[in-house]
Protein backbone atom coordinates (compact mmCIF):
# COMPACT_ATOMS: atom_id res chain seq x y z
CA UNK A 1 0.00 0.00 0.00
CA UNK A 2 2.36 2.34 1.28
CA UNK A 3 4.54 1.85 -2.35
CA UNK A 4 1.77 2.83 -4.35
CA UNK A 5 1.26 6.07 -3.18
CA UNK A 6 5.30 6.54 -2.53
CA UNK A 7 5.64 5.82 -6.32
CA UNK A 8 2.27 7.42 -7.16
CA UNK A 9 3.76 10.74 -5.66
CA UNK A 10 7.12 10.35 -6.93
CA UNK A 11 5.61 10.08 -10.73
CA UNK A 12 3.48 13.41 -10.09
CA UNK A 13 6.12 15.24 -8.62
CA UNK A 14 8.41 14.54 -11.92
CA UNK A 15 5.73 15.42 -14.32
CA UNK A 16 5.20 18.94 -12.59
CA UNK A 17 8.33 19.98 -13.19
CA UNK A 18 8.46 18.47 -16.97
CA UNK A 19 8.72 21.50 -19.00
CA UNK A 20 7.67 19.15 -22.19
CA UNK A 21 4.44 18.74 -20.63
CA UNK A 22 3.55 21.83 -20.15
CA UNK A 23 3.99 22.92 -23.26
CA UNK A 24 1.73 20.07 -25.11
CA UNK A 25 -0.89 20.30 -22.74
CA UNK A 26 -1.19 24.10 -23.12
CA UNK A 27 -1.20 23.74 -26.76
CA UNK A 28 -4.05 21.20 -26.21
CA UNK A 29 -6.11 22.80 -24.00
CA UNK A 30 -6.37 25.77 -25.88
CA UNK A 31 -6.91 24.71 -29.25
CA UNK A 32 -9.81 22.26 -27.60
CA UNK A 33 -11.80 24.80 -25.66
CA UNK A 34 -11.87 26.59 -28.87
CA UNK A 35 -13.26 23.89 -31.10
CA UNK A 36 -15.66 22.84 -28.49
CA UNK A 37 -17.32 26.11 -28.44
CA UNK A 38 -17.18 26.34 -31.71
CA UNK A 39 -19.48 23.07 -32.07
CA UNK A 40 -21.67 24.01 -29.74
CA UNK A 41 -22.16 27.25 -30.51
CA UNK A 42 -23.40 25.77 -34.20
CA UNK A 43 -25.20 23.26 -33.10
CA UNK A 44 -26.96 24.31 -29.60
CA UNK A 45 -29.81 21.72 -30.10
CA UNK A 46 -27.12 19.34 -29.14
CA UNK A 47 -27.48 20.35 -25.84
CA UNK A 48 -31.11 19.07 -25.40
CA UNK A 49 -30.29 15.32 -26.97
CA UNK A 50 -27.32 15.17 -24.09
CA UNK A 51 -30.27 15.28 -22.03
CA UNK A 52 -32.32 12.75 -23.83
CA UNK A 53 -28.81 10.72 -23.80
CA UNK A 54 -28.69 10.59 -20.15
CA UNK A 55 -31.93 8.98 -19.59
CA UNK A 56 -31.55 6.54 -22.33
CA UNK A 57 -28.20 5.56 -20.74
CA UNK A 58 -29.38 5.23 -17.11
CA UNK A 59 -32.46 2.83 -18.49
CA UNK A 60 -29.47 0.42 -19.86
CA UNK A 61 -27.61 0.69 -16.90
CA UNK A 62 -30.45 -0.29 -14.76
CA UNK A 63 -31.55 -3.27 -16.67
CA UNK A 64 -27.97 -4.14 -17.81
CA UNK A 65 -28.85 -8.28 -17.67
CA UNK A 66 -32.36 -7.61 -20.47
CA UNK A 67 -29.46 -5.25 -22.67
CA UNK A 68 -27.10 -7.90 -22.78
CA UNK A 69 -29.32 -10.97 -23.62
CA UNK A 70 -30.74 -8.56 -26.08
CA UNK A 71 -28.07 -7.80 -27.94
CA UNK A 72 -26.02 -10.94 -27.67
CA UNK A 73 -28.94 -12.86 -29.71
CA UNK A 74 -29.24 -9.79 -32.24
CA UNK A 75 -25.41 -10.33 -33.12
CA UNK A 76 -25.72 -13.82 -34.01
CA UNK A 77 -29.16 -13.69 -35.71
CA UNK A 78 -26.45 -10.83 -38.02
CA UNK A 79 -24.16 -13.68 -38.24
CA UNK A 80 -21.87 -12.24 -35.91
CA UNK A 81 -20.77 -14.27 -33.24
CA UNK A 82 -21.27 -12.91 -29.78
CA UNK A 83 -19.66 -13.77 -26.71
CA UNK A 84 -20.09 -12.28 -22.80
CA UNK A 85 -16.95 -11.89 -20.55
CA UNK A 86 -17.67 -11.61 -16.83
CA UNK A 87 -14.32 -10.08 -16.53
CA UNK A 88 -11.08 -9.40 -17.88
CA UNK A 89 -9.50 -12.86 -17.53
CA UNK A 90 -12.49 -14.32 -19.37
CA UNK A 91 -12.37 -11.60 -22.06
CA UNK A 92 -8.60 -12.76 -22.71
CA UNK A 93 -9.43 -16.43 -22.75
CA UNK A 94 -12.00 -15.77 -25.19
CA UNK A 95 -9.81 -13.13 -27.34
CA UNK A 96 -6.83 -15.93 -27.06
CA UNK A 97 -8.89 -18.98 -28.72
CA UNK A 98 -9.94 -16.58 -31.69
CA UNK A 99 -6.72 -15.37 -32.45
CA UNK A 100 -4.05 -18.15 -31.39
CA UNK A 101 -0.65 -17.47 -32.03
CA UNK A 102 1.70 -15.93 -35.12
CA UNK A 103 -0.50 -13.83 -36.22
CA UNK A 104 -0.32 -9.83 -37.52
CA UNK A 105 -2.78 -7.45 -35.77
CA UNK A 106 -3.91 -3.68 -36.55
CA UNK A 107 -5.97 -2.48 -33.66
CA UNK A 108 -8.14 0.58 -33.12
CA UNK A 109 -7.97 2.77 -30.23
CA UNK A 110 -9.22 1.45 -27.27
CA UNK A 111 -9.31 2.16 -23.51
CA UNK A 112 -11.50 -0.83 -23.04
CA UNK A 113 -8.38 -2.63 -23.86
CA UNK A 114 -5.93 -1.26 -21.87
CA UNK A 115 -8.74 -2.77 -19.00
CA UNK A 116 -7.01 -6.24 -20.49
CA UNK A 117 -3.52 -5.73 -21.04
CA UNK A 118 -3.95 -6.37 -24.21
CA UNK A 119 -1.13 -5.55 -26.07
CA UNK A 120 0.77 -6.84 -24.02
CA UNK A 121 -1.23 -10.38 -23.80
CA UNK A 122 -1.23 -10.74 -27.49
CA UNK A 123 2.79 -10.42 -27.75
CA UNK A 124 3.10 -12.64 -25.33
CA UNK A 125 1.14 -15.22 -27.33
CA UNK A 126 3.62 -15.06 -29.71
CA UNK A 127 1.20 -12.12 -32.05
CA UNK A 128 2.60 -9.37 -34.28
CA UNK A 129 0.55 -5.83 -32.89
CA UNK A 130 0.50 -2.38 -34.54
CA UNK A 131 -1.68 0.82 -33.13
CA UNK A 132 -3.02 2.49 -35.93
CA UNK A 133 -4.20 5.57 -34.48
CA UNK A 134 -1.42 8.08 -34.44
CA UNK A 135 -1.26 9.24 -30.98
CA UNK A 136 -1.41 4.98 -30.00
CA UNK A 137 1.37 4.64 -32.70
CA UNK A 138 3.79 7.27 -30.78
CA UNK A 139 3.01 5.69 -27.32
CA UNK A 140 3.40 2.35 -28.40
CA UNK A 141 6.60 3.26 -29.86
CA UNK A 142 7.63 5.03 -26.76
CA UNK A 143 6.51 2.13 -24.60
CA UNK A 144 4.45 4.16 -22.94
CA UNK A 145 0.68 4.11 -22.13
CA UNK A 146 -2.14 6.26 -23.17
CA UNK A 147 -2.48 9.94 -21.17
CA UNK A 148 -5.77 11.11 -22.45
CA UNK A 149 -9.23 9.20 -23.38
CA UNK A 150 -9.54 10.56 -26.94
CA UNK A 151 -5.86 11.75 -27.55
CA UNK A 152 -3.15 9.32 -26.10
CA UNK A 153 0.04 11.52 -26.85
CA UNK A 154 -1.54 14.59 -25.89
CA UNK A 155 1.35 15.01 -23.41
CA UNK A 156 4.24 14.28 -26.11
CA UNK A 157 4.93 17.66 -28.52
CA UNK A 158 6.27 17.78 -32.05
CA UNK A 159 10.01 17.67 -30.88
CA UNK A 160 10.09 14.38 -29.31
CA UNK A 161 7.57 13.06 -31.76
CA UNK A 162 9.95 14.06 -34.47
CA UNK A 163 13.10 11.91 -32.53
CA UNK A 164 10.97 8.81 -31.61
CA UNK A 165 10.00 8.80 -35.35
CA UNK A 166 13.70 9.60 -36.92
CA UNK A 167 15.12 6.75 -34.62
CA UNK A 168 12.42 3.90 -35.72
CA UNK A 169 12.75 4.90 -39.04
CA UNK A 170 16.28 5.53 -39.61
CA UNK A 171 15.32 8.75 -41.21
CA UNK A 172 16.06 12.07 -39.78
CA UNK A 173 12.50 13.86 -39.44
CA UNK A 174 11.45 17.74 -38.61
CA UNK A 175 9.12 18.33 -35.78
CA UNK A 176 6.59 19.22 -38.81
CA UNK A 177 3.09 17.49 -37.79
CA UNK A 178 2.36 16.79 -41.33
CA UNK A 179 5.51 15.18 -42.13
CA UNK A 180 5.47 13.49 -38.96
CA UNK A 181 1.78 11.94 -39.58
CA UNK A 182 2.84 11.19 -43.23
CA UNK A 183 5.88 8.87 -42.23
CA UNK A 184 2.63 7.11 -40.22
CA UNK A 185 0.52 6.67 -43.10
CA UNK A 186 3.27 5.09 -45.36
CA UNK A 187 4.70 3.02 -42.42
CA UNK A 188 1.39 1.58 -41.29
CA UNK A 189 -0.41 1.52 -45.05
CA UNK A 190 1.26 -2.26 -45.77
CA UNK A 191 -0.01 -3.42 -42.01
CA UNK A 192 -3.39 -2.45 -42.25
CA UNK A 193 -3.79 -5.13 -45.86
CA UNK A 194 -1.11 -7.78 -44.44
CA UNK A 195 -3.13 -8.11 -41.29
CA UNK A 196 -4.87 -11.23 -40.50
CA UNK A 197 -6.92 -9.53 -37.78
CA UNK A 198 -8.22 -6.40 -36.46
CA UNK A 199 -9.19 -5.53 -33.29
CA UNK A 200 -11.32 -2.39 -32.42
CA UNK A 201 -13.86 -1.40 -29.08
CA UNK A 202 -17.17 0.46 -29.76
CA UNK A 203 -18.16 4.09 -28.91
CA UNK A 204 -21.80 2.22 -28.83
CA UNK A 205 -23.55 -1.22 -29.76
CA UNK A 206 -27.58 -1.69 -30.53
CA UNK A 207 -29.70 -3.74 -28.73
CA UNK A 208 -32.03 -3.66 -31.70
CA UNK A 209 -29.83 -4.25 -34.82
CA UNK A 210 -26.42 -5.37 -32.75
CA UNK A 211 -24.43 -2.43 -34.83
CA UNK A 212 -21.50 -1.06 -33.53
CA UNK A 213 -20.65 2.36 -33.87
CA UNK A 214 -17.15 3.58 -34.13
CA UNK A 215 -16.76 7.31 -34.48
CA UNK A 216 -13.08 8.73 -35.97
CA UNK A 217 -11.11 11.03 -38.09
CA UNK A 218 -8.08 9.53 -39.14
CA UNK A 219 -9.61 6.60 -41.03
CA UNK A 220 -7.35 4.20 -39.11
CA UNK A 221 -10.23 2.65 -37.31
CA UNK A 222 -12.34 1.95 -40.93
CA UNK A 223 -9.42 0.24 -42.70
CA UNK A 224 -8.27 -1.94 -39.58
CA UNK A 225 -11.79 -2.92 -38.82
CA UNK A 226 -12.64 -3.91 -43.03
CA UNK A 227 -9.27 -4.62 -44.75
CA UNK A 228 -8.22 -7.96 -42.39
CA UNK A 229 -10.57 -11.18 -42.65
CA UNK A 230 -11.48 -11.42 -38.85
CA UNK A 231 -12.38 -8.01 -36.99
CA UNK A 232 -12.93 -8.76 -33.06
CA UNK A 233 -14.77 -5.78 -31.25
CA UNK A 234 -14.24 -5.62 -27.81
CA UNK A 235 -16.98 -3.59 -26.12
CA UNK A 236 -17.78 -2.45 -22.40
CA UNK A 237 -21.58 -3.37 -21.57
CA UNK A 238 -22.08 0.50 -20.56
CA UNK A 239 -21.96 0.98 -24.29
CA UNK A 240 -25.12 -0.90 -25.19
CA UNK A 241 -28.34 1.32 -26.24
CA UNK A 242 -31.39 0.61 -27.00
CA UNK A 243 -31.90 1.66 -30.67
CA UNK A 244 -30.03 2.80 -33.68
CA UNK A 245 -31.83 6.00 -33.06
CA UNK A 246 -29.98 6.25 -29.66
CA UNK A 247 -26.68 5.44 -31.36
CA UNK A 248 -26.88 8.81 -33.60
CA UNK A 249 -28.02 10.54 -30.54
CA UNK A 250 -24.62 9.80 -29.33
CA UNK A 251 -22.42 10.33 -32.74
CA UNK A 252 -24.28 13.93 -32.53
CA UNK A 253 -23.67 14.39 -28.76
CA UNK A 254 -19.67 13.03 -28.51
CA UNK A 255 -19.01 14.74 -31.75
CA UNK A 256 -20.28 18.51 -30.21
CA UNK A 257 -18.06 17.95 -26.96
CA UNK A 258 -15.26 16.36 -28.23
CA UNK A 259 -14.86 19.52 -30.63
CA UNK A 260 -16.21 18.59 -33.82
CA UNK A 261 -18.53 19.96 -36.23
CA UNK A 262 -18.49 16.72 -38.18
CA UNK A 263 -16.58 13.90 -37.32
CA UNK A 264 -14.59 12.57 -40.31
CA UNK A 265 -15.47 8.96 -40.30
CA UNK A 266 -18.40 7.02 -38.83
CA UNK A 267 -18.32 3.55 -39.27
CA UNK A 268 -21.37 1.47 -38.65
CA UNK A 269 -20.85 -2.23 -38.72
CA UNK A 270 -23.89 -5.26 -38.53
CA UNK A 271 -22.19 -8.13 -39.02
CA UNK A 272 -19.26 -10.05 -41.53
CA UNK A 273 -19.32 -8.62 -44.71
CA UNK A 274 -21.97 -10.22 -47.11
CA UNK A 275 -22.99 -10.09 -51.14
CA UNK A 276 -26.01 -11.73 -52.73
CA UNK A 277 -25.15 -10.70 -55.55
CA UNK A 278 -25.36 -13.78 -57.98
CA UNK A 279 -28.41 -15.19 -57.84
CA UNK A 280 -29.38 -13.53 -54.45
CA UNK A 281 -27.40 -16.38 -52.64
CA UNK A 282 -26.08 -14.89 -49.52
CA UNK A 283 -22.18 -15.36 -49.18
CA UNK A 284 -20.29 -13.90 -46.09
CA UNK A 285 -16.75 -12.32 -46.68
CA UNK A 286 -17.14 -10.08 -49.58
CA UNK A 287 -14.45 -7.41 -49.59
CA UNK A 288 -14.49 -6.83 -45.73
CA UNK A 289 -14.14 -9.47 -42.94
CA UNK A 290 -15.23 -13.10 -42.78
CA UNK A 291 -16.06 -12.92 -39.07
CA UNK A 292 -17.09 -10.64 -36.84
CA UNK A 293 -16.37 -11.40 -32.95
CA UNK A 294 -18.23 -9.58 -30.37
CA UNK A 295 -17.17 -9.85 -26.71
CA UNK A 296 -19.40 -7.63 -24.98
CA UNK A 297 -17.35 -7.19 -21.15
CA UNK A 298 -18.64 -6.43 -17.83
CA UNK A 299 -15.56 -6.21 -15.82
CA UNK A 300 -16.99 -4.52 -12.34
CA UNK A 301 -19.66 -2.48 -14.71
CA UNK A 302 -21.88 -4.52 -12.84
CA UNK A 303 -20.78 -3.67 -9.78
CA UNK A 304 -20.26 -0.42 -9.93
CA UNK A 305 -23.95 0.16 -11.32
CA UNK A 306 -25.20 -1.29 -7.64
CA UNK A 307 -23.86 1.97 -6.39
CA UNK A 308 -26.83 4.57 -6.48
CA UNK A 309 -23.73 7.38 -6.47
CA UNK A 310 -20.84 5.52 -8.62
CA UNK A 311 -22.83 4.16 -11.10
CA UNK A 312 -23.52 7.79 -13.00
CA UNK A 313 -19.81 7.39 -14.11
CA UNK A 314 -20.80 4.27 -16.27
CA UNK A 315 -22.60 7.15 -18.59
CA UNK A 316 -19.22 8.32 -19.63
CA UNK A 317 -19.07 8.89 -23.30
CA UNK A 318 -14.89 9.22 -23.62
CA UNK A 319 -15.70 12.47 -25.40
CA UNK A 320 -12.63 14.00 -22.77
CA UNK A 321 -14.07 17.17 -22.23
CA UNK A 322 -14.02 17.29 -18.54
CA UNK A 323 -9.89 16.61 -18.73
CA UNK A 324 -9.56 19.67 -20.50
CA UNK A 325 -11.78 21.53 -17.75
CA UNK A 326 -9.81 20.12 -14.76
CA UNK A 327 -6.96 22.12 -12.93
CA UNK A 328 -5.04 19.50 -11.95
CA UNK A 329 -5.06 17.03 -15.17
CA UNK A 330 -3.57 19.63 -17.59
CA UNK A 331 -0.26 19.51 -14.91
CA UNK A 332 -0.55 15.73 -14.10
CA UNK A 333 -2.00 14.74 -17.53
CA UNK A 334 -2.49 10.59 -17.56
CA UNK A 335 -0.24 9.84 -14.78
CA UNK A 336 -3.25 11.16 -12.65
CA UNK A 337 -4.79 7.71 -13.67
CA UNK A 338 -4.19 4.27 -13.84
CA UNK A 339 -5.70 3.21 -16.70
CA UNK A 340 -8.75 5.57 -16.81
CA UNK A 341 -7.55 8.92 -16.10
CA UNK A 342 -8.37 12.17 -14.32
CA UNK A 343 -11.26 12.64 -11.94
CA UNK A 344 -13.65 10.27 -14.34
CA UNK A 345 -10.70 7.89 -14.20
CA UNK A 346 -11.29 7.53 -10.35
CA UNK A 347 -14.32 5.21 -9.94
CA UNK A 348 -13.53 3.64 -13.03
CA UNK A 349 -9.99 2.31 -11.66
CA UNK A 350 -12.19 1.80 -8.26
CA UNK A 351 -14.25 -0.92 -10.09
CA UNK A 352 -13.05 -1.63 -13.41
CA UNK A 353 -8.97 -1.70 -13.55
CA UNK A 354 -6.31 -1.69 -10.82
CA UNK A 355 -9.41 -1.87 -7.39
CA UNK A 356 -9.34 0.87 -4.67
CA UNK A 357 -5.99 0.31 -3.31
CA UNK A 358 -4.84 2.22 -6.83
CA UNK A 359 -7.93 3.81 -6.99
CA UNK A 360 -6.66 5.85 -3.54
CA UNK A 361 -3.80 8.32 -4.33
CA UNK A 362 -6.07 8.94 -7.30
CA UNK A 363 -9.11 10.19 -4.76
CA UNK A 364 -6.78 12.60 -2.98
CA UNK A 365 -5.67 14.29 -6.04
CA UNK A 366 -8.84 15.85 -7.14
CA UNK A 367 -9.55 19.34 -5.85
CA UNK A 368 -13.52 18.52 -6.31
CA UNK A 369 -13.82 22.32 -7.77
CA UNK A 370 -16.96 20.84 -10.22
CA UNK A 371 -15.33 22.47 -13.32
CA UNK A 372 -15.53 19.02 -15.37
CA UNK A 373 -19.43 19.02 -14.21
CA UNK A 374 -20.11 21.94 -16.09
CA UNK A 375 -18.91 20.65 -19.06
CA UNK A 376 -19.85 17.17 -18.89
CA UNK A 377 -22.51 16.70 -21.62
CA UNK A 378 -23.89 13.31 -19.23
CA UNK A 379 -23.93 15.63 -16.65
CA UNK A 380 -21.37 12.92 -14.44
CA UNK A 381 -21.28 14.59 -10.72
CA UNK A 382 -17.52 13.34 -10.50
CA UNK A 383 -16.69 15.06 -7.15
CA UNK A 384 -19.73 13.83 -5.56
CA UNK A 385 -18.36 10.05 -7.00
CA UNK A 386 -15.27 11.03 -5.93
CA UNK A 387 -16.71 11.61 -2.14
CA UNK A 388 -18.38 8.31 -2.53
CA UNK A 389 -15.10 7.01 -3.31
CA UNK A 390 -13.28 8.54 -0.48
CA UNK A 391 -15.86 7.12 2.45
CA UNK A 392 -15.42 3.51 0.51
CA UNK A 393 -11.86 3.90 1.27
CA UNK A 394 -12.20 5.01 4.45
CA UNK A 395 -14.32 2.05 5.17
CA UNK A 396 -11.41 -0.43 3.95
CA UNK A 397 -9.06 1.40 5.59
CA UNK A 398 -7.42 2.68 2.35
CA UNK A 399 -6.55 6.44 3.17
CA UNK A 400 -3.28 7.51 1.91
CA UNK A 401 -0.83 7.62 5.11
CA UNK A 402 -0.17 11.39 4.33
CA UNK A 403 -3.36 11.87 4.31
CA UNK A 404 -3.92 10.85 7.56
CA UNK A 405 -1.37 13.00 8.68
CA UNK A 406 -2.33 15.91 7.22
CA UNK A 407 -5.77 15.10 9.03
CA UNK A 408 -3.98 14.30 12.39
CA UNK A 409 -2.35 17.83 12.09
CA UNK A 410 -5.37 19.95 11.18
CA UNK A 411 -6.84 18.25 14.28
CA UNK A 412 -4.01 18.43 16.68
CA UNK A 413 -2.67 22.23 16.14
CA UNK A 414 -5.54 23.41 13.92
CA UNK A 415 -3.06 24.00 10.58
CA UNK A 416 -2.26 21.12 7.71
CA UNK A 417 1.20 21.43 7.99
Amino acid sequence: MANIHTQYKKTIYRVLKDPFTRTALRRAVESFRKNRDRALEAFPYVKEEAKKLIETKNQVIDNFDYYIEKTMKVVESMHAIPYYAEDADEALDIMKKIVGTGKTIVKAKSITSEELFMNEKLEEWGNEVFETDLGEFIVQLLKSRPMHILAPAVNIPREKVAEIFSQFSGEELPPDPPRLARFAREFLREKFFNADIGISGGNAITADTGTIFLIENEGNIRLATSAPPVHIAVIGIEKILPSLKDGMRLLEVVSRYAGYLAMSYVSLISGPSKTGDIEKVVVYGAHGPKELHVILLNNGRKEAAKDPVVKQALRCLRCGACMYECPVYPLTTGYWGYKYMGGIGIPWTAYITGGFEKAAPMAFTCTMCGRCVKYCPMEIDTPKITERVREILNEKGLIPPYIEELARNVIEKGVPY
